[in-house]
């Protein structure tokens, strides 16, 4: 950030009093510019025993498998946005949303929330920022062709409970221990 959004002044990084990190401040109006995480939502549709992926048509990860998600919008809730999420991706919509998982990714500032709901009458087609879509048993998610460590994750963790015949919310991180390597940490 070279230039504040409120004067158009040049901004300098330094910690404002009161504070303890460094931040981006205005030197002639005082603003002092907050720069927070990214939220990302989405969600798991199920229809019967299947759940419902996206091949993306943008990037990043142009051609992969994903869970309908995207970031959350000013003013919407993290369920509603999952919803809408699907709704654009998929032109699917979504019932009865319980919250499945949190993740926080530090390194990229994003966090993850993914609910589970039912897709309304199994209908799906593809949105404008998916290619394909289709509804997937267990043993046909293309799991070298997933687009995200944390889709990955966050699909590892729904079948392990639906074998075990009941959900949970799970929370966790997704660390970066250097560029080729994660570990994922759950609480």
């Amino acid at each position: 950030m070279n230039f504040c959004s409120s004067c158009g002044a040049q901004v300098t990084l330094l910690i404002p009093e009161g504070d303890n990190r460094f931040r981006f401040v205005c030197v002639d109006c005082g603003t002092v510019h907050y720069q927070n995480p990214n939220i990302v939502t989405g969600c798991i549709p199920e229809w019967d025993d299947r759940i419902l992926l996206c091949k993306r048509a943008i990037e990043p990860r142009y051609g992969t498998w994903t869970l309908p998600a995207g970031f959350l919008e000013n003013g919407e809730s993290s369920m509603f946005g999952a919803a809408r999420e699907a709704k654009e991706e998929a032109n699917a919509e979504m019932r009865d949303m319980k919250l499945f998982s949190i993740f926080s990714i530090p390194h990229i500032n994003q966090m993850y929330t993914f609910f589970r709901g039912t897709l309304r009458n199994g209908i799906a087609s593809p949105g404008e920022e998916s290619l394909e879509v289709k509804l997937v048993s267990e043993d046909q998610v293309p799991w070298g062709e997933l687009s995200f460590p944390v889709v990955m994750e966050t699909l590892k963790l729904y079948f392990q409970d639906r074998k075990a015949g009941h959900y949970h919310t799970h929370y966790g991180e997704i660390i970066r221990e250097d560029p080729k390597t994660i570990r994922i940490e759950h609480y």
